[in-house]
């Protein structure tokens, strides 16, 4: 018996991802704005200008990069190639930067929505966040471009709206005062304009590859027409706001302590005379579209910007999940991390990417001491994604493109030095996520070991092959007597695949048993049957069966969090003429989330492939 392994499909093209890394990075705007003038006033166009500068300079060299890591992983990947606790380091630092993002950008979107306790609002929709995603909510790209559409259109109406005050906003602009140090740290403040730019690294493990012109196929182009629009669209688009927020009169800012001893600054119009205009940090476009357009207009902001906000800490928490199990699958995290609910979930590691959020806006619950705390995570991520990409000099790079990287790395490594010691609660609390995510890499808690009498006797049979590209098996693993082939689905040892090996026989056809692992999380990860008891009994059972009804059993086994693709790919791989599958028992609430998987393969099966639907 010979097994056919299959990667996980490339079906993300540049649209898809560049939707994706616009629904995180381009959401930066929606409080950078506000917090560059709480910072500096009227004159925060200066250091707005620098971040951008920095921001697509990082951006190029992620574009350089990323086609060096076809398979995924971001930071955890690259790093990797130096030392594994220098990968876990740039991991943790990413986790960390997730979990502030889901508790700044829920936030955001209620100061946006305008309702009344925000940080009441945020925790109860992290909360309730956090159980969607125990059901596994399908990751594709549909509903980030569908929300990215809309953001994008109501970003440029107000930017169009914003030009004819251009000539306002340059008389209102003033020097920055406090010399280089002052601005240096309202520079370093900013920070978070790089937020997102790490979601392009994970995601080259599912984007199409291009075939065209010389060579091999490669990510490259999906690389470069996912990340220049959104890029240029982030920095020029967040640069004229930026400058346009100057035209709006009588904005006053003061300093304030936060309860937990953290100093903030408070952005308010006309303050005694309009309460409802306090704290505009937290929604500046919002304002600048009720004073360009009207109120009406802001309300559209509120809407769309609340929308994809939302959509962000729904992206952060999952981002978190994959994060923490990809860890615990190569074994740096206790298995109980890699454990999976029936959903393909995480379990233990959805719990803590939803529940550490709500714990830290339940202690920090203003914009800015948030936005501190999320600067030293994503610094410190993208120092290590490119330095350790800079010095791996197995990268065919060029000279310039290598020099680039570490040069961009240094400036970013003192960026993070300088949070560190003028933000001491976000060096503590970078230092708390990465302390306890080590200490949980002492591998006190080992995984569960396979049944090695199962292993054992489809080891030493040695009728048990892995191939690790979609091809048809050759020699003897198709016999020349079969008339034809069908394909089960199996979720088990059921019904459905004893029928298939009855229909198998009867129609005297090859049988390939599919069963596909469902890990609903956005890094591409790769698993071997071996190592899942539930695959080991499906196959054994499928073997022993065809045995006796004399009929050829050909497993195949991979992950996915989306397993219609991988059914019609391999369907049409190996050419059946029968598929089978089984019918759902799932409620309407669960198929809502996770999608309807037979109705999917329905419409896209080609005509000549027969569905057989049992049960």
């Amino acid at each position: 018996m010979a097994t056919l392994g299959i990667r996980r499909p490339r079906n993300v093209n540049w649209l898809r991802a560049a939707a994706i890394l616009y629904g995180d990075l381009g959401t930066s705007k929606a409080y950078v704005v506000g917090i560059a003038f709480a910072l500096a006033g009227y004159a925060s166009f200066g250091p707005v200008m620098a971040v951008c500068a920095l921001t697509l300079v990082v951006g190029f060299n992620y574009s350089r990069v990323c086609k060096y890591y076809p398979d995924g992983g971001g930071v955890y990947t690259s790093a990797k190639a130096h030392s594994k606790w220098l990968a876990l380091i740039g991991a943790l630092l990413l986790c960390a930067d997730y979990i502030v993002t889901a508790s700044l950008s829920c936030l955001d979107a209620f100061h946006y929505l305008g309702v009344a306790n925000p940080e009441r609002w945020a925790i109860l929709t992290i909360f309730f966040i956090g159980m969607l995603n125990f059901f596994g909510p399908k990751h594709t790209g549909t509903l980030a471009f569908l929300l990215a559409v809309p953001t994008l259109v109501v970003v440029l109406a107000l930017t169009a709206a914003s030009v004819p005050h251009l000539g306002q906003a340059v008389h209102h602009m003033q020097p920055q005062a406090g010399g280089w140090t002052h601005t240096w740290t309202i520079f370093v403040g900013l920070m978070l304009t790089l937020s997102g730019i790490e979601t392009i690294a994970n995601m080259t493990g599912v984007m199409e590859m291009d075939s065209r012109g010389k060579g091999e196929p490669s990510i490259n182009p999906t690389v470069q027409k996912t990340i220049w629009p959104v890029i240029i669209e982030v920095c020029l688009l967040t640069a004229l706001l930026a400058l346009a927020m100057n035209a709006l009169p009588g904005l006053t800012f003061r300093s304030e302590t936060h309860a937990h001893g953290i100093e903030q600054h408070v952005v308010a119009a006309d303050y005694e005379t309009n309460p409802q205009h306090n704290e505009l940090e937290a929604s500046m476009l919002r304002y600048m579209g009720e004073m360009f357009v009207g109120p009406w207009f802001g309300w559209v902001v509120s809407i769309v910007f609340g929308l994809l906000l939302l959509s962000a800490t729904n992206t952060a928490i999952v981002g978190t999940v994959s994060v923490l199990f990809v860890m615990a699958r190569d074994q740096e995290l206790p298995w109980l991390f890699a454990s999976l609910n029936r959903f393909g979930v995480p379990w233990l590691a959805l719990m803590v990417a939803w529940i550490v959020p709500m714990l830290v806006l339940d202690a920090i619950s203003d914009l800015q001491g948030l936005a501190a705390l999320y600067a030293i995570g994503v610094v410190g991520a993208i120092t290590v994604f490119l330095g350790s990409s800079g010095f791996n000099f197995k990268l065919p790079m060029k000279h310039w493109e290598r020099w680039l990287l570490i040069g961009s790395s240094a400036v970013l490594a003192g960026v993070w030095v300088t949070i560190g010691i003028t933000k001491p609660y976000a060096l503590v609390f970078a230092l708390l996520v990465v302390g306890i995510g080590l200490l949980c890499t002492t591998k006190l808690v080992k995984g569960p070991a396979p049944a090695p009498s199962v292993l054992g006797a489809l080891e030493e049979s040695g009728e048990i092959t892995t191939v690790l590209e979609p091809v048809m098996p050759t020699g003897d693993t198709a016999p020349a007597a079969a008339e034809g082939a069908i394909l089960v689905a199996a979720r088990g040892v059921t019904d459905v695949l004893r029928f298939a090996i009855e229909e198998a026989a009867l129609r005297r056809c090859v049988l390939y048993v599919l069963y596909v692992r469902e890990i609903a999380v956005q890094i591409p990860t790769e698993s071997h049957w071996r190592d899942d008891k539930d695959a080991v009994e499906i196959f054994k059972a499928a073997r022993e069966a065809g045995a006796r009804r004399g009929v050829h059993v050909l497993p195949v086994y991979t992950t996915s969090d989306n397993p219609a693709p991988i059914i019609l790919d391999l369907a049409a791989t190996v050419g059946v003429e029968y598929l089978i599958l089984g019918g759902t028992h799932r409620s309407r609430f669960v198929n809502l989330l996770k999608g309807d998987v037979i109705g999917e393969v329905a419409r896209q099966l080609p005509s000549n492939i027969h569905l057989l639907i049992f049960g």
